[in-house]
């Protein structure tokens, strides 16, 4: 009888997010597989979790993927978790995910904390549909997909580190344009979360000279639909 992978969500900030089944998968788990083992071992001694953790991370879940699906294929249980929020959404997760679906295994995704919620339902832009496109392309294919994600009438999501806010603002602005509605959100469920909403060149200008510190989401607005000029018939007629 084959096992079970559990996706398990983890606290983006706040440990209080963390919901009594993510503990109990945890708990019951016969391996729990970590981004970071080292991040991780807090949240473990804080929820009394002594299941044991090996590394699952980006670098080596190419060559792990496929034998850790093999062994809940033969019967055990294990946990994915990464450092915080959501395995798969730019964290690793995909591919052992795959792989179990591809074997036949059961997979189970416990809801529960992402970054990016939060921020897109707190920026007050337009939320019943949009794109999340998480981190960026760092060189190649950075311009095409900014030229894409600027003639989307989405509002769009991304994820960027303090260090590169500026500049992906900077160039949000030229691709969107200046006057194009945007929010910048930082340390989501943490006890320093603040939002700053504004136009990208607000925004801009605020993060010049304030420079941030931990994980930014950035919500843009979708380019405005043009309303339809009335049709006008180009030739008089008289009565």
């Amino acid at each position: 009888m084959s096992g079970i992978l559990y996706i398990v969500p983890t606290p983006v900030g706040n440990l209080a997010d963390m919901s009594p089944r993510a503990v109990e998968v945890l708990r019951s788990a016969d391996v729990i597989l970590a981004e970071d083992t080292r991040t991780s071992a807090p949240l473990m001694q804080h929820f009394g979790i002594n299941t044991p953790m090996q590394s699952h991370h980006k670098f080596n879940e190419h060559d792990t993927a496929a034998a850790v699906a093999a062994r809940v294929a033969a019967g055990e249980t294990v946990a994915l978790i990464s450092d915080a929020g959501t395995p798969g959404i730019s964290d690793p997760g995909f591919m052992l995910s795959r792989e179990c679906r591809r074997l036949g295994v059961e997979v189970i995704t416990l809801p529960g904390p992402t970054a990016f919620v939060p921020a897109l339902v707190d920026s007050g832009l337009p939320c019943d549909r949009f794109v999340f496109e998480g981190f960026l392309p760092p060189k190649k294919g950075r311009a095409t997909r900014l030229s894409a994600l600027a003639a989307d009438p989405r509002t769009f999501v991304l994820y960027e580190s303090p260090l590169r806010l500026v500049k992906t603002l900077g160039q949000l602005a030229e691709a969107c344009g200046a006057d194009r509605q945007a929010s910048v959100s930082r340390e989501i469920s943490k006890m320093h979360e603040t939002t700053v909403r504004g136009t990208l060149a607000e925004l801009l200008r605020y993060f010049d000279v304030n420079p941030p510190r931990g994980e930014i989401v950035i919500v843009v607005s979708g380019k405005p639909v043009e309303t339809a000029r009335p049709h006008t018939n180009k030739y008089k007629t008289t009565d």
